[in-house]
Formats: C-alpha cells, sequence, structure tokens
C-alpha cells in the first residue's frame, strides 16, 4: 500500500465523494494523533502539535501555509504559545476527501522535520 505522503492530491470539485465511513476507519491509523471531529455539521481532521516556544510553532505555522498553499487546499491553522491546532476538511464538498488524509499526514511529516533540527 502507498503512503499517504506518497500520493498526490487530486483537484476537488463540488459534489466530489466524501470518504466514508469505512474509509476513514482505514485512513485514521496512518494518522497518529489526528482525531475526526464535526464542526458546523462538517467532518473534520484535527491535531494539535506541541513546541517549546512561540518561534518554533510560528516556523511550524508558516511551513504548513506553505504547503497548503502549494497544493491550493487549505487548512484551518490556530497558532498559540507552544503550539499549533491544524484542521483539514474539504470546503467544497463540506466534509472530508482523500486528499485531506494526505494533507494531514504530510503535514506530520512536516512536523517530523522540525523536531529533527
Amino acid at each position: 500500500m502507498v503512503k499517504l505522503t506518497e500520493q498526490s492530491c487530486e483537484a476537488c470539485q463540488a459534489g466530489a465523494p466524501k470518504v466514508s465511513a469505512d474509509e476513514q476507519q482505514a485512513l485514521l491509523p496512518e494518522l497518529p494523533g489526528w482525531e475526526v471531529i464535526e464542526l458546523g455539521g462538517e467532518q473534520q481532521l484535527q491535531r494539535e502539535y506541541r513546541f517549546r516556544n512561540f518561534a518554533e510553532a510560528q516556523v511550524f505555522t508558516n511551513q504548513v501555509a506553505d504547503l497548503a498553499e502549494s497544493e491550493n487546499h487549505h487548512p484551518a491553522i490556530l497558532l498559540e504559545w507552544g503550539r499549533v491546532t491544524v484542521r483539514w476538511w474539504t470546503h467544497k464538498i463540506g466534509g472530508l476527501h482523500r486528499n485531506d488524509f494526505i494533507m494531514a499526514a504530510r503535514t506530520d511529516s512536516l512536523f517530523e522535520s522540525c523536531q529533527a533540527d
């Protein structure tokens, strides 16, 4: 099976299929620390990342923003002292698409590279 980080996002149109409950259960084990939440009637993937200070959290936030811009797929990002909360979902379909799981995995890769510095 190809890892989520190695998969490509596809252009998503309104009406694209949301991931099913079975697909979610199959994909979530690849995303430790992520949870499916519901906000405003829409399912979203959410994870909180911890840092030693605000500056490190800000660097990570900027990296996530750059990743999002490169894929034209934008999450909600909350930057606080020592932590960053990221939420991925697909606005056009009002819920979760496979792209959100791919982007969550890539966000984890960014975090791992921040921790290695």
